[in-house]
């Protein structure tokens, strides 16, 4: 059985920083490419990052680049997502999720298929 288990959200002024760790078990991580996706309310669930099973090969949303970076630990089975000069805009629900395929492609949504239960990021001016 598939779990990813996300924390790390939080409450932050703009500007601050937040780290969000992913934990996954039941599937083998280090096949596997992995992402972060957010959700606002309103809006519909947009990729923010995604991480190919060495590491080696990253995509970023353009809203994101150059303040967030996603990394991996495949001995931990874990996932990370450093933000940093977080906005306002940033604020939304994040999910972790992992792609049968171990092709990344982009940050696109419909090519992941386990969902974790997502943790909170709320940015305050």
């Amino acid at each position: 059985q598939v779990q990813l288990v996300e924390s790390g959200g939080g409450s932050v002024q703009a500007g601050g920083s937040l780290r969000l760790y992913c934990v996954a078990s039941g599937y083998t991580f280090s096949s596997a490419c992995m992402g972060w996706f957010r959700q606002a309310p309103g809006n519909e669930r947009e990729g923010v990052a995604t991480i190919s099973p060495s590491g080696l090969t990253t995509h970023y949303a353009d809203s994101v680049k150059g303040r967030f970076t996603i990394s991996r630990d495949n001995n931990k089975k874990t996932v990370y997502l450093q933000m940093n000069s977080l906005k306002p805009e940033d604020a939304a629900m994040y999910y972790c999720a992992a792609a049968r395929s171990s092709y990344c492609g982009g940050v696109d949504v419909s090519k992941f298929t386990y969902w974790g239960q997502g943790t909170q990021v709320t940015v305050s001016h």
